[in-house]
């Protein structure tokens, strides 16, 4: 039976532990960037813009604009 030190040398288990971590690295990014947007909506709302206004500017789904209205 492989030992965990084993397991780790594989080809098998680098690969996967590559994709992996590449997959969480982008899924990681993508909520930082959308958190980033979200959190831009109060401060377009202070210069008076409405949801349609910055649901396009933010490229964001007009309901996901509303919901933090």
């Amino acid at each position: 039976m492989l030992q965990i030190g084993e397991l780790k040398q594989t080809k098998a288990y680098q690969e996967a532990y590559k994709k992996g971590f590449k997959e969480g690295f982008r899924e990681g990014f993508r909520a930082a960037r959308i958190q980033t947007k979200l959190d831009m909506i109060p401060k377009l709302r202070k210069l008076d813009w409405n949801a349609e206004e910055i649901a396009e500017f933010l490229e964001l789904n007009l309901d996901i604009i509303r919901q933090h209205f």
